[in-house]
Order: C-alpha cells, then structure tokens, then sequence
C-alpha cells in the first residue's frame, strides 16, 4: 500500500514504532552505562575496596586540628535557617582552630541580624559582608570570603591548612571535621564527604526523592569513580580543599579568587580544577559506632517548583555550562565519567519520549480494540530490546531500593521505588529549563544566583522518622 493513501491511525501506528525503536535503544546504552558502574562497584566489595570502615565519632570530634579550618558559608536570604545553621555548626566543631566564614551580601539585613544572634560570643565566627548588593553567584560570593580569608592570614602572619566548604541550610556531622582535616593532612588536596538528605513527611512528598538520588550516587557512583582515578565533583558541602591547592585555582584565574563568579555549579568544578592542577582528590565514607554515615544532612526543597529551579541550575551548569568551561581532558575513566555527569539534557529528552510513548500505545490499544487500526507487528530483533530494557529496569529498582533501604529503612527504599515516575517527570522539566536558560545565556542573558529558599532545618528536629540527628550541646547552644 502507497503511504499516501494510509489513514491518521497507520500514520500513528509507524510514528510509535519509530519511537519505540529511538526509546529503546537510548535507554538500552543507558543501562549499559549504568551496569558499567555496577559491575566495578561489585568487584571492588568483592575485593575488600568498597567497604564503609567504621569510626569513633566522639574522637574525631574532639581531635585536635593539624592545622587551622576555615569554613565558607556563602548566603544569600537565608535569615530562616542560618542561625542555626551556625549555632550548631560552632557547637559540633570545638576545635580552637576553626574559623567560620560566613558571606552576607550588603542589601540582605534580616539574614545578617539573624548571623549576628547565631553565636554570641564565639570568637571563630567572621561574618563577611559583601561590597555588592546580591544575589551575584554563589562563586562571586565564595571568591569575597577567599579575599577575606586572605586579609586575616596577612593580619594574623599564618596560613590555614584547609578550606571546607557548606551551604547556609546544613547540619554539619559532629565527626566530620576531624575527618576531613585528618584526610587533608595524609596529603589529600581536596576531600569530599557523603551528603544525606534528610527523608521528608507525606506532606512534603517530593522532597524525599533526593534520598535515593544521593544514595546511589554517594554510596556507588562516587566510590566507583574515586576507585578508578577519575576526579571528584564537589557537591558544595562537606568538602575541604587544601589551602595550597586553592591557591593554586585563585593563581590560574589571577583575578577576584579561585572561583568563576559565572559558574552556577563552581562546587562541581572545584574537585575537577584541583585534579586537573595535579591534586590528589579522595572521596571519604565512613560511619560511626551508631551506624550512621558521617555525612552532611539536610532538608532539601520539597516544592515542585523549587525542585526544578535547582535542578534546573544543576543541569544548565554541570551538563551545558561544563562542556564549555571544562571540556573533555583526561584519559578514558575520567572522559567516561564526564560523559556520564553530561547525560542529563539527553536522559530528559529520551524519558519524555517515552512517556509520550506510553500515552500513544495506550491510545493505539484502544484504537485497535474498536477496530480502527491493526498494529505494526514487531521484529525479533525490537522484542529482544524491550525484554532487555525491562530487565535493566528491574535490575536498577532493585539497585534503588537496596541503597535507599540501606541508609533510611525499608519503608523509605519502597518509597524510593514509588517516586520513580515522579523523579522522572522532574528531570523531564529540569532539563528543558536547563536548555532554555542556557539557550538564553548564549543570546547574552545574564547568570545570577537562582537558588532556592530554605526554611526548615534538622536542627529543630530531634530525630527525623527515628533517626536521632541534635546533639545536646547543638540544642544548648539555640537556646544562648
């Protein structure tokens, strides 16, 4: 039969098709992709490299430093969540030789009078205000209290040993500084600790599918890649970079600091630039006697439209900004794992199409149930591709489930499995934005600090679904 003469029905029975076999074999390379990882996060427990040794918290809490720790909080309208922020931060690090850091952009004084009741007192907290009205970038904040970590080494006549960097809205691990600072001192130039987001209630049922996320990517993904020699991203928070190695990025800029102020993902580059200078970069995972992850927790965004928005700034600055900015150097492991923090746009397209798939072969069901068309039968060679895309799914749920289930309990990893769909969607709409936003920047758009807000903080929480998080001097501290 000419295809001019087929009907809407025959027309709509060759477009699924097609779509099936464009659907199929992206999310069959995919899984392929992801398999890789599975398979070299398998043989490294088998061989004894992927094991979480246990610490004693208590000790490396109250260890003395090697050297001095300044921490940078860059803020911007964080007068809801910085206090505490603070508070227990200075609370759960007691070492003498830390310094807070803590970036205040000038036209922002509901979260400078919040900074200024944090810690009355406290002689290693340096509030620094920014000479700009905000928001700038997170980098052009971070690159103001670099200059300010530099005026006080001049002041004082002595460098510090480290720089770690957190987020206005975490609740810091009372273990972790003692182990980053041990981590920098065995000769590591930059260290990055796992981040847990904390599980959220029913209400905010949104904001609980970062568990799984990170999970999988800091209990697997970022252990296979520490494995193999590739550089580390940094997640922006419970990370420390050594002060050699960060100068060493403020020297190649020669200008404001070590950071680009036109990056949205400096955090993302900051282990790569150091890995790329010739650093050591090491990725810590470690427990403590209570089982739990010497981590970095928070409450992430659990509104849908704040979910994209930082979604959106991930992908726009990770995948499209970072071909740009960082391109494709290093051997095959680290052009592999480059390719594979990139896929996010690509991954968005292939999920929307098949859902479009899904609604279009319900549709063609129904269609043919009435007799309105006859389906295109499928090759061998198309079932073969289905069976194999639906036995890597069945094998990436179950992935999903034993990690969430691992850190947060079996009734979170079978929510984890629930969300899928929904985590789906979500990366469907982030990477539109992403290409949008980065579309405009081309055109001369500007870049600035699209963050989201934070109002809750696991500080005002004694245990979030059983799992106790506040120590007693933390909660001591917010009452001063």
């Amino acid at each position: 039969m000419a295809i001019w003469t087929w009907d809407l029905w025959q027309w709509l029975a060759v477009f699924q098709h097609e779509l099936l076999l464009f659907a199929g074999i992206f999310f069959l390379i995919g899984a392929l992709d992801d398999l890789a990882v599975d398979l070299t996060y398998l043989w490294l427990r088998v061989i004894g490299r992927g094991q979480t040794p246990q610490v004693n918290r208590n000790e490396l809490q109250q260890r003395e430093l090697h050297g001095g720790a300044a921490v940078f909080i860059p803020a911007w309208q964080e007068s809801e969540v910085i206090r505490e922020t603070i508070a227990h931060l200075l609370a759960a690090w007691p070492q003498e030789h830390l310094r807070l850091y803590v970036g205040i952009y000038r036209n922002d004084p509901q979260t400078l009078e919040a900074a200024m009741r944090s810690a009355p007192g406290d002689a290693r907290l340096r509030l620094v205000i920014h000479d700009r009205n905000g928001p700038s970038t997170k980098a052009d904040c971070l690159n103001r209290l670099y200059n300010a970590l530099c005026d006080d080494e001049r002041r004082m006549g002595q460098t510090f040993k480290s720089v770690i960097f957190h987020d206005a809205e975490d609740m810091v691990d009372p273990a972790a500084l003692g182990l980053l600072d041990s981590v920098i001192a065995s000769g590591a130039d930059f260290a990055q600790l796992p981040v847990e987001p904390l599980p959220q209630s029913s209400r905010q049922w949104l904001g609980s599918h970062y568990c799984e996320e990170f999970a999988e990517a800091h209990g697997k993904a970022m252990v296979v890649r520490d494995a193999v020699g590739a550089a580390l991203p940094a997640a922006g928070v419970g990370c420390a970079v050594a002060r050699d190695a960060l100068d060493q990025l403020a020297k190649a800029r020669s200008k404001d600091g070590p950071f680009e102020p036109e990056s949205l993902t400096e955090d993302y580059e900051l282990g790569l630039m150091v890995a790329g200078n010739g650093g050591t970069c090491r990725f810590v995972r470690a427990r403590g006697e209570d089982d739990l992850l010497i981590a970095t927790r928070a409450f992430f965004p659990a509104r849908l439209d704040h979910i994209v928005r930082q979604k959106t700034r991930w992908v726009h600055g990770i995948a499209l900004q970072g071909w740009d900015r960082i391109g494709w150097g290093g051997g095959v492991m680290e052009r592999w794992m480059r390719a594979r923090d990139r896929r996010g746009p690509l991954t968005a397209l292939v999920l929307l199409v098949g859902y479009i798939l899904i609604a279009l072969t319900l549709l063609m069901v129904v269609a043919a149930n009435f007799g309105w068309t006859q389906p295109i039968a499928m090759s061998p060679m198309l079932k073969v591709l289905l069976i194999a895309n639906l036995a890597f799914f069945v094998w990436r749920v179950a992935w999903r489930f034993a990690f969430t289930a691992r850190n947060y309990g079996v009734v979170e990893g079978i929510f984890a499995v629930l969300r899928i769909p929904v985590t789906n969607v979500i990366a469907i709409m982030a990477g539109r934005r992403a290409v949008s936003a980065y579309l405009s920047t081309l055109f001369g758009g500007g870049i600035i600090w699209d963050k989201t807000p934070h109002s809750r903080h696991p500080v005002r929480f004694e245990n979030v679904r059983g799992r106790q998080l506040v120590s007693t001097s933390s909660v001591e501290a917010l009452q001063l």
